[in-house]
């Protein structure tokens, strides 16, 4: 299995060389203003032949140059599912809400799912549950039901966001690449942390904690509900006698510096992946990889067209892949 993605891998060696370093970042930090930024963006290869792009429209762009590539080169794409599953139930999300508020359609879906966002929403509006798969058919019915009938959009929400995040882990599971399974844990295991301290925050009770929490086997939910429900003190304090002890600082910090944190642990986790030959695990980092360049430079951009301090983007710029 693993030497039919000898030639796979090989191309995204030469793909990697492409990959924004340290250097490439601290030359789009320098960058005098918003639209210095994107013009060095297009000196370095990235949009297409759009004069004036925006922000948004360059980086669909790379996004789609990532997924055009992996089709390229990998005859099953269903190997990478566990990165598209949160784009299917965020879309999902936005056809519920379509449908129960009557509003338009202002861009609120996204692409690269396992799913055509039209067959979500024709599911939606036919209330055709059973044409959606077995998995999210349970959520989705439960989400619209509680939309429509209580106008509860965070009850919604939650509902959707732990059924991702179980079929993310799901698919994790299942696999057999490790890098696969772990992004899956680590994954699941910093959302549950970042939901906890949200309700913690906004004073949520016990069954609404327990409700958004997925289950995953490097916390204890119900530990973690618990400390969640007791503030943000109880929450380190468990954190502390987990693999995840060193978010305690950063949790203390900020929900902005802990999301950070959590990108590059996975980045970390990955980079060993440019020093193997074999396997689709290679290729799996490079989505991620590419992924966090997008986030990256998409964090420098509405930096810079907010005229925020270098200083202040670059506390939020993750570590890169190469």
């Amino acid at each position: 299995m693993s030497e039919s993605y000898t030639y796979a891998v090989a191309r995204i060696r030469a793909n990697e060389l492409a990959l924004f370093n340290d250097q490439a970042i601290e030359q789009l930090l320098a960058a005098k203003s918003y639209e210095e930024c994107i013009r060095l963006l297009q000196d370095k290869g990235w949009g297409g032949m759009e004069a004036n792009p925006t922000a948004e429209s360059l980086l669909a762009e790379e996004r789609e140059k990532t997924w055009a590539l992996m089709r390229e080169l990998v005859p099953d794409l269903s190997v990478f599912d566990v990165f598209l599953y949160t784009n299917d139930y965020h879309n999902l999300k936005a056809a519920i809400k379509l449908v129960c508020t009557g509003s338009e359609d202002f861009g609120l879906f996204i692409s690269h799912g396992t799913i055509d966002h039209r067959e979500l929403l024709h599911a939606v509006q036919e209330r055709d549950w059973g044409s959606l798969p077995d998995p999210m058919r349970g959520p989705a019915e439960e989400a619209y039901t509680a939309l429509a009938q209580t106008r509860d959009g965070q009850l919604c929400d939650i509902i959707l966001d732990r059924a991702a995040l179980d079929a993310v882990y799901a698919a994790g599971k299942a696999s057999r690449d490790e890098l696969v399974r772990r992004y899956a844990e680590l994954t699941v295991a910093a959302a549950d942390i970042k939901t906890a301290v949200r309700c913690a925050r906004t004073g949520k009770p016990m069954d609404f904690i327990r409700r958004a929490l997925a289950e995953c086997d490097s916390l204890s939910v119900s530990r973690l509900a618990k400390a969640a429900a007791e503030g943000l003190d109880s929450i380190c304090d468990l954190l502390s006698t987990t693999d995840y002890a060193d978010a305690v600082e950063v949790l203390r910090q900020s929900p902005s510096a802990f999301e950070r944190w959590c990108d590059n642990l996975i980045i970390r986790y990955i980079r060993p992946q440019q020093f193997q030959s074999f396997g689709v695990g290679p290729l799996a980092a490079y989505i991620l990889g590419r992924e966090n360049e997008i986030k990256s430079v998409r964090i420098i951009l509405s930096g810079k067209l907010n005229q925020l301090s270098d200083q202040s983007i670059r506390e939020r710029v993750r570590e890169m892949y190469v």
